[in-house]
């Protein structure tokens, strides 16, 4: 195919710029052309059927003249610079018709491909401004960038179809959807209560005095402030909270069974989005929290700070990060971390625990960090092992399937049991509860003063 056939072929696939016949336009071509042909074989001959169709092509370019020239059309696009992470956004594109003539329009605008697409998106514009919307949605993290916007227009006639492509070049970030940290930050012990956590409150009354305030159920009926109680003639309760200012390592692994497909994305996402929630705990708690992503090899470190603006600096440093093919190196990031984080922190490792335990080597580098550091293993439960230790068997084949997946679960609990002895806690959730289990047991140690 020519470079020409080429371009002719791409217009009137919605791209590049030129002038195109709308369908309208064909099918009056496709009848006045059927007529004239059966009367051709009659007593007419074939030069009127040819004069008829160039007099109506002529005419039929009248139509160019009642559509706004190219010059008299002005866009704009107003996109978040940061969506999350399947959530729906709206995307709004300003159209300035300076002509005093209307139009209708067909338009896609060059999102990538892996977004939610709603096009093409079609409606009439008169003069003025007019702001066209639509929702879209990003199930992939990353940096992309929005370049082109596909427009064609006629006029009210809709013969002839004019078409635009306008560089309108804009970057976006997907990050991690954030919906469990907004919620954490708003109304922390809500938030615990709703997911269905029994007690690990925020505060259990070990350490500093922090506040008096309302008495609510769950709260300890011990701590209540009988004085103020008296007085307001409400039920209060006194507030703790524990010592400020420990340091919290967050490490996230990204090797190759991080990518198991869960019910919604992989085990990684699940594991960013808690280890963000716990983030911005431990900084609301005005701890000092770093980030270690990993898989072969560190892929992100970010050092450890205080204050929730480092909220946005871990964002920022983890939003992008994803999974590798290789197997991770644990040993090699423990080697790293010992020589990096030299005071006594909380290490809060998301991880596939089953893939964990195989690591022999881990084990001597954990001991060792265990001297100086508090260690804690989150993972995500394995659905499809517990559904087939629990099914029942009706044939030879279920029965041996069943009896291994019994033999993982055992050999599972057997090697848990022998890293806690070593004080080495390993913990799973299910994936709809891992945010939630993992910032109700960081609670939990620092409401203990475990560090």
């Amino acid at each position: 195919m020519t470079k020409s056939l080429k371009n002719l072929w791409a217009r009137f696939l919605f791209q590049g710029r030129g002038i195109l016949p709308s369908g309208r336009l064909l099918a009056i071509f496709g009848i006045l052309s059927l007529v004239l042909i059966a009367l051709s074989f009659g007593k007419f001959s074939w030069w009127p059927f040819i004069i008829v169709n160039i007099i109506v092509f002529l005419l039929s370019l009248i139509d160019l003249f009642f559509s706004p020239r190219k010059k008299e059309l002005h866009f704009s696009r107003h996109i978040p610079d940061e969506l999350e992470r399947n959530l729906s956004y709206k995307v709004e594109l300003e159209v300035t018709n300076r002509s005093k003539y209307s139009l209708l329009y067909s338009m896609i605008d060059g999102i990538p491909q892996s977004f939610q697409r709603v096009f093409p998106l079609k409606g009439s514009i008169t003069h003025g401004v007019t702001l066209v919307e639509y929702e879209t949605a990003a199930p992939v993290r990353g940096d992309y960038e929005v370049t082109k916007l596909y427009f064609r227009y006629s006029s009210s006639l809709r013969l002839w179809e004019k078409q635009l492509t306008v560089d309108l070049r804009e970057t976006v970030k997907v990050i991690p959807d954030l919906s469990e940290t907004k919620q954490f930050l708003e109304n922390a012990q809500k938030y615990l209560l709703f997911e269905g956590n029994k007690i690990r409150r925020h505060h259990t009354g070990i350490g500093d005095f922090a506040q008096i305030r309302n008495y609510v159920v769950g709260d300890d009926p011990r701590k209540i402030n009988w004085r103020q109680t008296a007085k307001l003639r409400q039920v209060m309760t006194n507030e703790y909270e524990p010592e400020h200012g420990k340091y919290i390592t967050i490490l996230i692994d990204c090797g190759r069974m991080m990518g198991a497909e869960l019910t919604k994305g992989n085990r990684l996402e699940k594991a960013l989005e808690a280890a963000h929630l716990v983030a911005a705990a431990a900084l609301q708690n005005g701890d000092y929290v770093s980030v270690l992503a990993f898989a072969k090899d560190v892929k992100v470190f970010v050092p450890a700070a205080k204050g929730m603006a480092h909220l946005q600096t871990i964002l920022h440093s983890i939003y992008n990060v994803s999974v590798d093919s290789a197997e991770s190196n644990y040993a090699a990031v423990f080697s790293f971390l010992e020589t990096m984080q030299k005071k006594r922190s909380l290490l809060l490792l998301f991880s596939d625990v089953r893939t964990f335990l195989y690591e022999e080597h881990a084990l001597l580098y954990l001991k060792r960090l265990r001297q100086r550091h508090l260690f804690l293993m989150i993972g995500i439960e394995d659905t499809t092992l517990q559904n087939r230790a629990n099914e029942t068997s009706n044939s030879v084949q279920q029965t041996m399937i069943k009896s291994i997946a019994q033999q993982q679960i055992l050999f599972k609990k057997k090697e848990k049991i022998k890293w806690e002895r070593q004080g080495l806690v390993m913990i799973e959730a299910k994936e709809e509860n891992l945010a939630t289990a993992a910032v109700s047991h960081y609670i939990d140690v620092m409401n203990r003063n475990l560090l």
